[in-house]
């Protein structure tokens, strides 16, 4: 009984304390909200609204962007997402509001990764010193998004030559543009080639961007940086005027904070291409794909869970679990588990094969580029050997040493591989597994939170689950899913080609019931503070990764 004074107090202040951690809390989601509700994070859908009443117009839309792009990208978190700001954006912009609404992407500011050609005054680097003359002509994907109404407000940094350079390479880095951050958590990698696209999306930088994939090069940064992400079938999405690694997976893609938002995007840049024998199918798939968001859209579709794919990290496994346990509810039928046959042998395969292609792919795209002071692959490794210092301070380039050391695509060896790889993966693999289940998607987990960038070590070695269908040619989209200790996890949903359609559906009625999607708060790391301006561990980022001296 004597202790009872003493419990009263105790609880008493366990009480206030419960009510100031939810004052905190419901501050924190109006703070968030009303960030959300910000132009540079309004949907396509809202902007136009509002260019249509007149209570915004592009240039002031476009003027927005550059200045968060000057606060957080350059200073602040120093995100260093954006390689380069277009010169001609401010005259681009006054132009469209004197001109009637056109296209679906009327007015909407996109950014570019920047190893995609625009025949403007920009540069299309890929990151790398080397290639520092603009493009003679836009990339087809580029030209549709003018023609679609865009806005091309800058290009992204990439890893340097699609992190294809080393084999202890560093996600975001590049010569040209310094190292990508993550916007969630600064010290965390923003992962794979599109890093700056996805960084730049989900920094509010731009409504959305392009991104190219190989294997996970939109899907992995798309994940840990919270957005989505869309990888499609090979041959919908023309790849004329890209920087490329391998033909016969290579692909540009849609990455945007919202399953609608990539939808739009994904619609103005389908098509056909005389430049790209493989669009020659496109324009009979290519649609509005917009007309697939549906709210019921996981209402009977059934869903197989890819378990091989799982058991990584148990972050994103506890996403994906929840992620099923929402599906369900919402009708669809889950098949656990789907096997995937010949996955483990993909891995192989698919090394040989890229080794081959990327040789002969750059060999071609730089003869295509007179005015580039290199001419082939192994002009380039000579030109990093000469600008070690600024090319190499962190690692090497002995993925680019091995491939020009590889023989031509005429060798029995190439051949082999590429049509086992192909065969393996798509219809002995993803279609088989499919027809068995008599399913309409397959659904992964993805490569959980983002891990530490190490400039020393590089990136870890983790599995891909975007493997199977980057070599088959098959399209994939990843969808935030959760959140563990203020990092973003994904789901990946993935199945037959030309399956975008249903793929979209799923990801939409999914995004719509989860409402997972939060604004970064550009922590400096896991548990950390919000950096507001250049503090102490920044600037000691700087002197690790110093500022590429690029004129934005």
């Amino acid at each position: 009984m004597k202790d009872r004074p003493q419990k009263t107090a105790m609880l008493a202040g366990s009480l206030l304390c419960l009510i100031f951690v939810m004052k905190a809390l419901h501050a924190m989601r109006i703070s968030r909200n009303a960030l959300a509700n910000k132009p540079y994070y309004n949907d396509i859908e809202t902007l136009q609204k509002k260019f249509a009443q007149g209570s915004l117009t592009t240039t002031e839309l476009t003027a927005e962007f550059i200045e968060r792009i000057h606060t957080l990208d350059q200073a602040g978190p120093a995100i260093h997402a954006v390689i380069e700001l277009n010169p001609d954006v401010t005259a681009i912009s006054n132009k469209l509001d004197n001109e009637p609404a056109h296209g679906v992407l009327y007015g909407i500011p996109i950014l570019i990764k920047d190893n995609i050609d625009t025949g403007d005054r920009m540069l299309t680097s890929v990151g790398s010193l080397a290639l520092d003359e603009p493009a003679p002509r836009d990339a087809d994907i580029v030209a549709r998004l003018r023609r679609s109404g865009a806005v091309i407000l800058g290009k992204t940094n990439p890893s340097e030559w699609v992190n294809f350079r080393s084999s202890h390479g560093v996600s975001g880095w590049s010569a040209r543009g310094g190292q990508t951050h993550n916007p969630y958590v600064l010290d965390r990698t923003p992962c794979s080639s599109s890093a700056g696209s996805a960084a730049a999306v989900a920094a509010g930088f731009a409504v959305a961007a392009i991104g190219t994939e190989t294997d996970g090069s939109i899907l992995c940064p798309a994940s840990m940086n919270g957005i989505v992400g869309i990888k499609p079938t090979l041959g919908l999405v023309s790849r004329a005027g890209l920087v490329p690694l391998s033909p016969s997976q290579d692909t540009a893609g849609p990455m945007a904070r919202s399953v609608a938002d990539a939808a739009t995007v994904l619609s103005a840049i389908a098509g056909s291409d005389p430049r790209d024998s493989s669009t020659a199918d496109a324009d009979q798939h290519a649609t509005d794909y917009r007309r697939f968001l549906q709210i019921d859209g996981l209402k009977g579709k059934r869903i197989g869970i890819v378990r091989q794919l799982a058991g990584r990290d148990p972050n994103a496994d506890r996403a994906m679990e929840q992620a099923i346990d929402l599906m369900k509810q919402q009708g669809a039928t889950i098949v656990d588990p789907v096997e995937l046959p010949h996955l483990n042998e993909l891995s192989a395969l698919e090394g040989a094969v890229l080794k081959y292609e990327f040789k002969d792919a750059i060999n071609t795209y730089l003869a295509d580029h007179p005015k580039l002071k290199v001419r082939n692959l192994a002009d380039v490794i000579a030109f990093n050997q000469r600008e070690a210092s600024r090319e190499m301070p962190w690692f090497g380039q002995d993925l680019l040493e091995q491939v020009q050391a590889e023989g031509p695509l005429t060798e029995q060896v190439y051949i082999d591989a590429h049509a086992k790889a192909k065969r393996l993966s798509g219809p002995e693999g993803i279609d088989a597994a499919m027809s068995t289940h008599h399913l309409d998607a397959l659904l992964a987990p993805t490569w959980g939170p983002a891990f530490v960038i190490d400039p020393v070590l590089g990136d870890p070695a983790i599995r891909d689950p975007s493997q199977p269908a980057a070599m088959a040619g098959y399209p994939s989209i990843t969808v935030p899913a959760g959140f563990t200790h203020d990092l973003p996890v994904g789901i990946i949903l993935f199945g037959a080609k030309w399956s975008e359609p249903t793929l979209i559906s799923i990801a939409y009625s999914f995004e719509q019931h989860a409402h997972v999607w939060q604004p970064p708060q550009f922590l400096d790391t896991v548990g950390g503070k919000p950096v507001a301006a250049m503090g102490r561990g920044m600037q000691r980022e700087r002197r690790l990764f110093p500022e590429p001296g690029i004129d934005k």
